[in-house]
């Protein structure tokens, strides 16, 4: 199991954006088909992160405020 944080890295290297307006399933669609492409290897997607967040630091903390609160959302335990 991956954690919340693990997850928003898997989902922040995918080429989806915040503008977009994406349900629970396409953002899990989006971190399965992103770690797939990895080899299954969510440490490819920190190193990304990383890089982004080195090179492009303004953008960084919108974007993994973003991607944070959408794994948060679409990974949600359903309500019983």
């Amino acid at each position: 199991m991956m954690t919340t944080t693990e997850l928003a890295q898997v989902l922040f290297a995918t080429a989806l954006q915040p503008s977009d307006r994406l349900s629970p399933y396409q953002i899990r669609a989006a971190v399965d088909e992103r770690l797939c492409a990895c080899g299954g290897d969510p440490d490819w997607c920190a190193a990304y992160v990383a890089q982004e967040a080195g090179d492009h630091p303004e953008r960084y903390v919108v974007r993994m405020r973003w991607a944070l609160d959408a794994v948060a959302g679409a990974y949600a335990p359903a309500a019983a």
